[in-house]
């Protein structure tokens, strides 16, 4: 009997992701997992699970190609689903996110959902279909679940009501400065957007959009460049596996006590192989640095407020900068 729930001939992971996987002579068996685990339908406790979520984190891509993490808020419910093969975002997307103009019928888009105080954590990633009113609808390409590695716990609450309207101040980042370097200096977790623009997005390519997460310094800054360690995961290299074709990065970092958020775009460089810095990196198997492009703040931005709580165990074996 077959295990497989991965409808597709061609595998779930793309050229960029099997060049990596190959890379530790893990093509065969990684292959295999991803067939078993990923999805074209959500099971229907992956439907629950995001029915119950406050927030969930988006990946999209703007017109010149740049991947951008966005963060949407909403009274549990605003992410429904129709069928298992649809999900509903009747989200209000802050004001100044590029989320407002990237979310178009036909496009690329990713998601993950958290629940941080049980560090539960579900995945989907599709096409945007047509809206459903005021929502966002999603067609499910692929629905997966993943481990609850390095995900730091915390409760959560509305400060403020997430409907609009709201006026938010946007502040430009054109250099990391003081307060941009405080917010990820103090940050143990954020989220990356990925793109692979050249496979088909109805099978193995668009957009990815996952969690990072770490000690507080596990993120280096220098100058306008950011050196991420990447731990041991479930070796699928969804991200990894994009910037090796498109080395371009979206990231957001939150502000879990403000609600400020900041966005940043840039380019990616993949250190692969070991080097000493990352060597000595305590739990690093490689590293990547992002270049700054673009980005800003959104003061204030979040109606949620996150009560901080107990950090992964798995983080007890890794460093900081």
């Amino acid at each position: 009997m077959s295990l497989e729930v991965w409808p597709h001939p061609v595998s779930p992971y793309h050229a960029g992701e099997r060049e990596l996987h190959a890379r530790l002579g893990r093509e065969d068996r990684q292959d295999m997992l991803g067939r078993r685990m990923h999805r074209a339908f959500m099971p229907d406790q992956h439907r629950t699970f995001f029915a119950s979520l406050p927030f969930i984190v988006a990946g999209s891509v703007d017109g010149r190609g740049w991947p951008w993490a966005s963060v949407l808020f909403g009274a549990p419910g605003f992410v429904s689903s129709p069928d298992d093969r649809t999900l509903a975002l009747a989200a209000h997307p802050l004001p100044g996110d590029p989320f407002v103009a990237n979310a178009v019928p036909g496009a690329p888009i990713s998601l993950v959902g958290i629940e941080l105080p049980t560090r539960r954590r579900n995945r989907v990633n599709g096409i945007v279909g047509h809206p459903d009113g005021e929502a966002v609808t999603v067609d499910v390409v692929q629905s997966y679940g993943n481990c609850p590695k390095y995900i730091h716990a915390r409760d959560v609450s509305f400060k403020d009501d997430p409907s609009p309207p709201r006026t938010l101040e946007v502040e430009q980042v054109d250099a990391i400065d003081g307060l941009t370097r405080d917010i990820i200096a103090r940050s143990d977790t954020f989220f990356v957007a990925s793109h692979n623009p050249d496979a088909d997005p109805r099978t193995n390519g668009g957009v990815d959009v996952n969690h990072r997460g770490g000690k507080p310094g596990f993120v280096r800054i220098e100058g306008n460049t950011l050196t991420v360690p990447d731990f041991q995961g479930n070796f699928a290299f969804n991200t990894l596996g994009n910037f090796l074709v498109n080395p371009k990065a979206g990231l957001l970092f939150i502000d879990f006590a403000t609600g400020d958020l900041v966005q940043l775009a840039g380019r990616v460089e993949l250190l692969w192989e070991p080097t000493p810095e990352v060597e000595a990196f305590g739990g690093a198997e490689r590293a990547w640095r992002f270049h700054l492009d673009q980005g800003h703040r959104l003061i204030g931005a979040a109606p949620l407020r996150w009560m901080d709580g107990a950090p992964s165990p798995h983080v007890q074996a890794t460093g900081h900068w």
